[in-house]
């Protein structure tokens, strides 16, 4: 079945906690790698690692403007569907962090 395989693929790449938090910070927002690694605390290699693997996934699109790329969720019903899961295993989804001193001009 290979819509049962596609959405294997799709928990596998959600199931690593430092993409989770990158996809938390991202929210309803477009961010900068830079802005990424100031709010996960992750190295800049790691987070641009990791966002290859969720762009690879289709979970995530980029638009590059001048020397920046910035990063968005490609179909915003992945928060909803991440936000539903926590509530039915009691866990907490944060709102997304407040960093948007961190953008450039």
């Amino acid at each position: 079945m290979p819509g049962l395989s596609r959405l294997q693929a799709v928990f596998q790449t959600l199931g690593d906690a430092n993409r989770l938090k990158i996809i938390e910070f991202l929210g309803e927002e477009e961010r900068s790698v830079s802005e990424m690694v100031a709010a996960t605390g992750l190295s800049q290699p790691l987070v641009s690692h990791h966002l290859r693997i969720l762009r690879e996934a289709g979970i995530v699109e980029s638009q590059r403007e001048g020397p920046f790329v910035y990063y968005r969720i490609k179909d915003r019903r992945l928060l909803m569907a991440l936000k539903m899961f926590s509530e039915i295993f009691a866990l907490k989804w944060q709102e997304k962090a407040d960093v948007s001193s961190c953008r450039p001009p």
